[in-house]
């Protein structure tokens, strides 16, 4: 079982993109999958809405996550997300300790 978080960034003028790649370039990023618990840390571009930049974070269980949220790192990032004026959406998935059901697995290509 794992604990993925999907967070939307949503800023004006491109904020939410610049805040992706400083968050990179700054080697945050690296810094955050280097933790313990950190399985996943990715940021993805919205073709909807160019606005919005989606981070999927996944983490071995909750305990890692309250140790990401107590960490320096953390500090940076909301210091970064005030400074690019962000507004966020948050949504938390258990994974699916059995993986891809069979009647599921036709549709998979691999």
């Amino acid at each position: 079982m794992s604990i993925i978080v999907n967070l939307r960034y949503t800023g004006k003028d491109g904020s939410a993109r610049a805040f992706a790649e400083e968050m990179t370039k700054s080697g945050t990023v690296e810094a955050i999958r280097k933790e313990n618990g950190n399985l996943r840390y990715e940021y993805y571009l919205s073709f909807d809405d160019p606005e919005t930049v989606l981070l999927i974070d996944e983490w071995t269980d909750q305990s890692a996550i309250d140790r990401h949220h107590a960490s320096p790192l953390m500090q940076k990032i909301a210091e970064l997300r005030d400074k690019c004026d962000l507004h966020m959406t948050v949504e938390r998935y258990v994974s699916d300790e059995d993986g891809v059901p069979d009647k599921d697995e036709q549709f998979i290509r691999k």
